[in-house]
This record gives structure tokens, C-alpha cells and sequence, in this order.
């Protein structure tokens, strides 16, 4: 479909839409009776410094092959060698009944290090879920057996020390495994730290740009058996550095393999094109995906691609610092046009700092909605009530095709916090995508989806031959006159690992008769039909050919 200018106009405007704004609550917060104790520590003691403002992931997962999707906390701590370690990574256990409980250890999975964010996939090919989590100083990889996990990342390559952020697990060259894109951020140290003051509050924390210090991200290429060779410099992703905070995988030009989409803080953004051999040009610029609409570059946290208009491919959307509106990019042929103005999606944003960001379909109407984490990075007026000066409101918006409406009053009335990562998943396998959001310095909430359905649903799991999730698999299905395209792919938002089954509205229709995958492999294939109400397993080799 085409997005049009609505009577409100083109200059940033909300546009109008042909239904009214929902008013029954779309998510109830849970977080309390379903035992999710969980506090993410930002700092020992804040000192400002850098890597304090971004810290924190949040991962679905099921450790435990129970069926039931667990919750992984990437903890922070402290920043000096001397507090590193005081805070280590948790894991709640999701009992089946809606309630969690800790596990000891998480299972193995309790790292030390200062943590940003996280990635799962199978990374050995034996049908479980393995874990990457990427931190400030060394990254690790954990392997699961047995529903525990093992520290394996002194054989595994991925123990690079240095400051990564977000994380994505993909195929880059349709060999049947798992490669990783880990975005990095600055070369800092607190050697290197510079002070800084908002002329609010004091002393504040920095722009990126006072330190001219932006680095290359890493790219590892998995020989089979989840052991990795940095291969940035052979692959071409080497050749630029930026300031690394999202990333989101797709087939943004259509060509059947996996694209790579970066979101650079205060700098152009990267668009990595597979050549199908798993060598990468990066052309953000010439396909108008680098920078706005105005030629400005901006602060980019976290990134989603969605197929937001419907239309058959993978458009972009972005979260901005306040005073620069998040961003929409909409995808004709692998070229992107800014239309964020078109969307409604401008004006609600400048006045926010956004981080981790999700499109579903939350009410079943089989339009895409959007829920966004937000929190401060500077001290600016007005300043919030209460003691966390960084703290914003999350927002939520009802998509109608391609154009949304601002529908924040359905979220919970909770107290502000300074949003990073937010993760996106059916916890509780009724049907229907959940939320959970880490508050910088604060609890992490979980919110279960309790919108008023507008029609009915079905799920997918897409599963490789081995049986593991088959990521960067897509699926598409015609109903109701468009196509519904989606992804198997837990890796976007900010420093999240989110729930890789795939969940659409099927409105009215009780069954899809044809849903067709395409394979990381190239293969196509159909399966179908396929009763709405209920997840389907849809593994590699078992579905007609197309």
C-alpha cells in the first residue's frame, strides 16, 4: 500500500484515522503476581560515565525445553575493576501458570560482566537455545545441555573485551548455521573520560561526539559446532566505524539472503548488503537509509524492521534522542524514502528519547502496532517528578495500516524510569504478544497483554531440519485481501533477545490455507491448511514445494 497525507497534513502532524481510539486497557502489569523480582543495577557508584546511560538487556528464552518462554536479565554493576563481578546476570524460570521463580545461578548463565545486551540462537545445531551476552568488557558465550548452561567462550572466539551493545544471530552465508553481528559502541575507557554538565543539574552525561572515538562492529562466522573466527575484515564490515547501539537482520533488498541494518548513534547508519556469499557492501547512503529525509545524521538507539505498510518487504523504524523524531523508512525495492510524517508517528517523538521498540499486532486486527521504551540521556527541562531524573513515559500506538495513533493511556499507570531494553514475547502462549522493559536502575516490568481482540490468531514456530529455530526464516499468508509478512527473528529492538515464534492476527478468518516460508536456505515451501487459535510447528523439509 501507499501511505497518504491525511487532513492533518504532511509537516509532522499526527494524521487522522477512519476508527476511534481504543479505550479499554491493552496491557495490565503483572510484574508483582507473576514473581518477576528482578532490579538492574546501573552503577556501583555513578561517576557518569559513558557506558552507564545504555547499560542493561533483557532476553526470552526457554532454557529449560519446557515449552514455556523464561526471562534472562543482563545485569549491569559496576564499571571500575574493582566492582566488576558484585552483580551477576539472572534468570527466571517461567513455571507454565503465569508466575516465574529465580533459578540459582542462572543455571550457569550468571555472568559478571558489565552488561549490555544479549542474543540467543542454536549455535551447535543439537535443537536448544544457546546465549550470547554482550558486555562492556568481555563477552560470553554460554552453550546449553541438559537445561544448564556452560561458559564455552574460551574455545568459542567471542571473548572480545571491548564495548559491545546490541547483538543479532543470523546465517550470512546460507551454510545451515548461526553466524553473529555484534554492534560496538565507542573506544572508551576511564582513562579517557571526559566531564560534562547539562547546565540544568550540574554535572551530566556526554554526548558521543566529545570523545571522537567510534570503533568497527564485529562480525563472527560459526564453523558448524558454535565455534567462531572474526571475520569483519574479510567480509567488508571493517572498512567503517560508527557508535553501535541497535541492530536488526532482514532481506531488506529481496534477493533471498540476510541483509544487516545498524543503528549508529550520532552518526550515519549502516546498511550492510549481502552479496549471497556472505560478503557486505555497506550502502545506507546511495539506498536513503543513512540519515533523515532533512540529510541530518541522529542519535540511533534501537531498530525494528517490520513490514509496517504491508506491501511485501522489510521498511525500517528507529528511536531518536528528544528533539529529533523517531524515524520511519519505508522499503520500495531496497531503496528507503523517509516517511516518518506520514505515519504519525513525528511529533509524539520530540519531545522523547527512545530505546527499545517493537511492532506487533497486539489486538488482532492484523494491522501492526508499536510499543516504545523511552528514557532520558541529559538533563533538560522540564525535569521529571520524582527521584530519576532521566525518567520518561513509554508509549504505545494502534496501527491502521501504516498510520498510527498514540494510545499511551491503555498502558498501566506506573511510575516513570528511564526504559532501555524491551522485550517482545507470547509468555504466557495465549495468543497474543506480551511485554517486558528494563528501567535503567530499576525493576523490570512485565506486561501482559490483555487488549480487547478485534479477531482471531495464529502462531508459528519455524524450525530448521535440526530442530531449532530457523532464524531469518520468513512467512507469508494471504488473508483479506493483503499479505502478512513476518520474520522469524528474535534479534531487534535495544540489547534484546525477544520471542522468535511468529504470532499474527488472522481477523475473522478461522484458517489459513497456505502460509509460505522461505527458508535462511533459499528453499521455499508451503504448508497449510492451517487452523487459526493454536501455534504450528513448521520445520525444513516437511512442506510442499513452492
Amino acid at each position: 500500500m501507499v501511505l497518504c497525507c491525511a487532513t492533518a497534513g504532511c509537516g509532522g502532524g499526527s494524521p487522522a484515522t477512519t476508527s476511534q481510539a481504543p479505550r479499554e486497557p491493552w496491557f495490565e502489569d503483572v510484574t508483582d503476581a507473576a514473581g518477576v523480582e528482578l532490579t538492574h543495577v546501573y552503577a556501583v557508584e555513578r561517576r557518569y560515565w559513558m557506558p552507564e546511560i545504555s547499560s542493561g538487556g533483557l532476553a526470552f528464552l526457554d532454557f529449560d525445553l519446557d515449552g514455556a518462554l523464561d526471562l534472562y536479565l543482563v545485569q549491569s554493576g559496576g564499571l571500575s575493576v574493582e566492582e566488576r563481578g558484585a552483580h551477576r546476570n539472572r534468570l527466571l524460570r517461567n513455571q507454565g501458570d503465569g508466575s516465574f521463580e529465580e533459578v540459582p545461578g542462572a543455571a550457569g548463565a550468571d555472568d559478571p560482566g558489565y552488561g549490555h545486551g544479549c542474543a540467543v540462537g542454536d549455535v551447535d545445531g543439537d535443537g536448544d537455545e544457546d546465549l550470547f551476552v554482550a558486555n562492556f568488557d568481555a563477552d560470553a558465550l554460554y552453550k546449553l545441555a541438559g537445561g544448564r548452561f556452560e561458559d564455552v567462550t574460551a574455545s568459542s572466539g567471542l571473548g572480545w573485551d571491548g564495548w559491545s551493545a546490541s547483538s543479532a544471530f543470523l546465517d550470512i552465508d546460507q551454510d545451515g548455521d548461526l553466524d553473529l553481528y555484534v554492534t560496538n559502541n565507542l573506544r572508551w575507557d576511564p582513562t579517557k573520560h571526559v566531564r560534562c554538565a547539562s547546565g540544568v543539574r550540574g554535572q551530566d552525561y556526554c554526548s558521543p561526539k566529545n570523545f571522537n572515538a567510534p570503533s568497527t562492529d564485529r562480525l563472527y562466522v560459526n564453523n558448524g559446532s558454535g565455534e567462531f573466527r572474526h571475520d569483519a575484515d574479510a567480509r567488508g564490515v571493517a572498512v567503517k566505524a560508527g557508535i553501535g547501539l541497535g541492530v536488526s537482520p532482514a532481506d531488506f533488498d529481496g534477493d533471498g539472503d540476510m541483509d544487516i541494518y545498524v543503528a549508529n548513534d550520532s552518526v550515519p547508519n549502516f546498511m550492510w548488503v549481502n552479496d549471497g556469499e556472505g560478503l557486505f557492501e555497506e550502502e545506507a547512503l546511495v539506498r536513503g537509509c543513512a540519515v533523515s529525509g532533512a540529510g541530518l545524521a541522529e542519535a540511533g538507539m534501537g531498530v525494528h524492521a517490520a513490514d509496517v505498510d504491508s506491501d511485501g518487504d522489510w521498511d525500517l523504524f528507529m528511536t531518536h534522542i528528544h528533539n529529533e523524531s523517531n524515524r520511519f523508512y519505508r522499503n520500495a525495492a531496497g531503496i528507503f524514502s523517509d516517511r516518518t510524517s506520514l505515519t504519525g508517528l513525528s511529533q509524539s517523538s520530540m519531545g522523547m528519547t527512545g530505546w527499545g521498540v517493537g511492532f506487533h499486532d497486539f489486538n488482532q486486527d492484523m494491522s501492526l502496532d508499536l510499543f516504545i521504551g523511552n528514557g532520558r540521556v541529559d538533563l533538560h527541562e522540564p525535569l521529571p517528578e520524582g527521584e530519576d531524573l532521566y525518567a520518561e513515559r513509554n508509549q504505545l500506538y494502534k496501527g491502521e495500516e501504516g498510520v498510527f495513533t498514540e494510545v499511551s493511556s491503555l498502558l498501566p499507570s506506573l511510575s516513570l524510569g528511564s526504559t532501555r531494553a524491551v522485550a517482545f514475547a507470547d509468555y504466557d502462549a495465549d495468543g497474543d504478544v506480551d511485554i517486558a522493559y528494563l528501567d535503567r536502575g530499576a525493576e523490570v516490568r512485565l506486561l501482559k497483554n490483555v487488549a480487547p481482540k478485534e479477531g482471531g490468531w495464529i502462531g508459528f514456530r519455524l524450525r530448521s531440519s535440526a530442530g531449532g529455530y530457523a532464524i531469518g526464516a520468513e512467512v507469508r499468508v494471504a488473508l483479506g485481501g493483503r499479505v502478512l509478512l513476518r520474520q522469524c527473528q528474535p534479534g531487534y529492538s535495544y540489547c534484546a533477545s525477544n520471542d522468535p515464534a511468529v504470532v499474527m492476527g488472522i481477523g475473522a478468518e478461522g484458517v489459513v490455507q497456505r502460509a509460505l516460508v522461505r527458508w535462511p536456505s533459499g528453499r521455499e515451501e508451503a504448508f497449510g491448511p492451517l487452523s487459526g487459535g493454536s501455534y504450528h510447528d513448521l520445520r525444513e523439509g516437511t512442506g510442499s514445494p513452492r
